[in-house]
């Protein structure tokens, strides 16, 4: 058990920052986020020189050092021997909140298995602000960061976030935004409503608020442009009617079939139409195979 009194002790080690910077417009940084990265000791950003770029904005002169996907296993355990040395630091991403969808969150549990204190700076962030000006449910949402980019991997994933009823929100690159609408288009109701956000903060901030079938034919005609944030409406009556009895009509082969269409190989294929029969799949195997 850890728990952690931010500001009620002092172990003598320094304290682990996590200070949310603008996705965009430079104007949404807090006042008490450029007093911490003027005050810590390092800062330790995924591209030093894209950070490097906002310090000399605010004129913060900090150190930088370079803490990424690719150097981390080597990074981290050097930052935690600052932490413990009595250095404070200032952990950031590109943009946003640090350690979503982002290896910061791999410190994050070095820190706090360390016993290092870990302070959250809250900043902005971009799957929030789609959300909120999406005009879907925010009460209750799931965030997927970014969806698995082979295609196969892609249905399977689709397919098992079918039937939740919360609003989804994930991050997606304007080269694979198409691809992923294509994917839901296959997979989801294409009359499920959502938001198209893109260039949050940014000059050419736009929502485009529609189904995924007019998003996607919106994309069809205007090229994708810039960083993308989906956010999609939780699963329909008609498609929770539909999914309690979508596979009746189907022979078991013709089950099977449906899956391998859909990318799967056959063995998979077997495993899920067993899984919604609700029969062992080796039994499934076997009549399959007489």
């Amino acid at each position: 058990m850890n728990v952690q009194k931010s500001y009620e002790q002092d172990t003598g080690a320094g304290k682990l920052y996590l200070v949310g910077t603008p996705i965009g417009n430079l104007e949404d940084i807090t006042f008490r986020a450029l007093r911490t990265l003027k005050e810590v000791h390092w800062i330790a950003a995924e591209d030093t020189r894209q950070t490097r770029k906002l310090l000399a904005h605010f004129d913060i002169s900090t150190r930088l050092i370079s803490y990424h996907e690719h150097n981390k296993h080597a990074s981290g355990p050097e930052l935690i021997r600052l932490l413990h040395s009595g250095d404070s630091i200032a952990l950031v991403s590109d943009a946003g909140l640090p350690a979503i969808s982002d290896p910061g969150a791999d410190l994050v549990k070095q820190a706090a298995d360390e016993g290092i204190d870990v302070i959250p700076v809250p900043g902005a962030n971009a799957a929030l602000s789609a959300l909120i000006m999406s005009g879907l449910p925010t009460d209750r949402f799931t965030f997927l960061g970014f969806l698995p980019r082979e295609r196969k991997t892609l249905l399977e994933e689709l397919q098992a976030l079918q039937q939740l009823k919360e609003t989804l929100i994930c991050y997606e690159s304007p080269h694979r935004v198409v691809k992923t609408l294509a994917a839901m288009l296959q997979v989801w109701n294409p009359e499920r409503r959502m938001c198209l956000v893109r260039e949050l903060t940014k000059k050419y901030e736009e929502a485009a608020r529609g189904t995924i079938q007019e998003c996607y034919d919106l994309l069809q005609e205007h090229p994708p442009q810039g960083e993308y944030c989906l956010v999609v409406e939780g699963v329909t009556e008609s498609e929770q009617t539909s999914a309690a009895a979508w596979w009746e009509a189907f022979g078991l082969e013709e089950h099977v079939e449906h899956y391998i269409v859909q990318g799967c190989n056959r063995k998979e294929a077997i495993k899920r139409a067993a899984a919604d029969r609700q029969m062992p799949k080796r039994e499934l195997y076997n009549y399959l195979h007489k």
